[in-house]
């Protein structure tokens, strides 16, 4: 009996602490009868979704998804956007290389384009096998592949150390023979970025030669197509036809080439290889509607973000499109997925010559959006920027400034809108400081002035090709940008 008895308190005991640990648990784990969210209220008949709440679930799904997606494969967007652009103008197949002569102008509408180097630039196709690109010498170039991914480096900070060179670019999957006297680069897509950019100039750009490996013996003639002057649309898209440029490269390329949880995440939204693309109306709404919030998220990390390490200096506006000097946006494992969609909403192409510090090698870039007091450029207002004496750049430095709707050149009465020192000296104060002027009239005796247009905004960027010490130590600091009181 004395057993018994203890065998019953003791499991009397255990009820006991079995019933208040449920009731601790049940309070986090059950769903109340009503939820309300920022998608609305959801409602359950004990933990069960009522109809109007699943059919409210699956579409909040689609539309976080479609967020998701925008901002994580916007790299992807952004190059087929560009691609088409190149196309629109004549550049649809390997041996056509556009440039520019003498340097980009505001007719294209492309993301932070360079009013100074001679650019070449297309896509290369390695579908029909390998194919080789001679770069010239002295130059600063790179290849992406089609979600805008590092493939190589070439020229002054690729293998060939700036003396020029053949570079091989091998399909996914390739298993032929690689013959000896190229530097080998193994693409994971079909189609990739060349950026050619040569600080030699024009002359310099055209001894460029792209052809298939298969026809190394007699490659055919170069053409090169100038695009000085030729308008098109290069950026992608801001509403649901944005999937559609998803769509595309999922159509295009192999399987597997690109990461399983973004691939799951826009096959979520019906974008699946060998499937037409059709969404039907209510997956319309929730695409234009993802579009349009991914777009106002993108913004925001852009001209605002909420990350103070993007920030180069804890007392002021100007940011840096690359976070931390990684190339594929990675600190300590983690992936830095405001950062990849700040750097690929407002610019395009990526190698580890833009991000990683080295003095007088490669690049450096800051922006601004903002005065000195925080509040938005206005195209209508007189503004001034200070650049103290001895800016850090051994090759050249620029200004250049934009539009914040298309992240391209600002279009003005100057195609070129840009005050840089690649084509010589910049007229700079007594001390040595250069001070550039914007406003949309030129002021008496503004020697660096920028145009900009009423009612409109506008953002600057500053390049420093062959950054010097004092950039990356900060004892040189460009000024805030200050208004002018009219």
């Amino acid at each position: 009996m004395r057993i018994v008895a203890q065998e019953e308190v003791r499991m009397s005991n255990k009820q006991a602490v079995s019933a208040e640990v449920s009731a601790e648990a049940l309070a986090a784990v059950s769903t109340p009868a009503k939820v309300e969210t920022p998608l609305g209220a959801f409602e359950f008949f004990d933990g069960m979704p009522l109809p109007d709440t699943v059919t409210k679930a699956w579409d909040s799904l689609d539309l976080i998804r479609a967020v998701d997606v925008f901002l994580n494969a916007m790299p992807g967007a952004s190059m087929v956007a560009m691609r088409n652009g190149f196309r629109s103008i004549g550049g649809d197949a390997n041996h056509k290389l556009i440039y520019t002569d003498p340097k980009a102008d505001s007719a294209q509408i492309v993301l932070t384009a360079n009013t100074v180097t001679a650019y070449g630039t297309n896509f290369i196709d390695l579908s029909a096998g390998p194919v080789v690109v001679e770069v010239p010498p002295n130059s600063l170039s790179f290849v992406d592949d089609i979600w805008q991914r590092y493939v190589s480096d070439m020229g002054n900070a690729g293998e060939d150390r700036g003396a020029g060179g053949k570079y091989l670019f091998l399909p996914p999957g390739y298993d032929g023979d690689v013959p000896d006297g190229y530097y080998v680069r193994q693409s994971t897509t079909y189609s990739n970025w060349l950026v050619i950019r040569a600080l030699g100039g024009v002359d310099d750009l055209l001894t460029t030669r792209i052809y298939a490996l298969a026809d190394a013996e007699h490659p055919p003639e170069m053409e090169f197509i100038d695009m000085a002057g030729a308008s098109f649309l290069g950026v992608h898209a801001n509403d649901r036809s944005f999937y559609a440029e998803i769509d595309t490269i999922v159509q295009e390329e192999p399987i597997g080439c690109l990461d399983p949880e973004r691939a799951g995440q826009i096959a979520a939204l019906g974008i699946v290889k060998g499937t037409p693309f059709s969404p039907d109306e209510r997956m319309q709404g929730n695409l234009d509607a993802g579009a349009h919030i991914g777009g106002a998220i993108a913004r925001s990390l852009t001209y605002k973000p909420r990350d103070r390490s993007v920030y180069y200096y804890p007392d002021g506006s100007w940011k840096s499109p690359l976070l931390g000097g990684s190339y594929d946006f990675l600190r300590d494992g983690v992936r830095l997925l405001d950062s990849r969609a700040l750097m690929q909403y407002v610019a395009t192409g990526i190698t580890p010559a833009m991000a990683i510090a080295r003095v007088g090698v490669g690049s450096q870039y800051a922006y601004t959006a903002e005065d000195s007091t925080g509040a938005w450029l206005d195209g209508g207002n007189h503004y001034t920027l200070r650049l103290p004496a001895g800016i850090p750049a051994k090759t050249f430095w620029s200004i250049d400034i934009y539009d914040p709707q298309t992240r391209s050149l600002l279009q003005t009465s100057n195609p070129w809108p840009s005050i840089n020192s690649f084509s010589g000296e910049i007229p700079a104060e007594p001390g040595g400081d250069t001070v550039i002027h914007f406003s949309p009239e030129r002021g008496e005796g503004e020697q660096n002035w920028l145009e900009t247009v009423p009612g409109k905004g506008w953002f600057v960027m500053l390049r420093l090709y062959g950054p010097l010490e004092p950039w990356f130590d900060q004892t040189w600091r460009p000024g805030e940008i200050e208004r002018i009181a009219s």
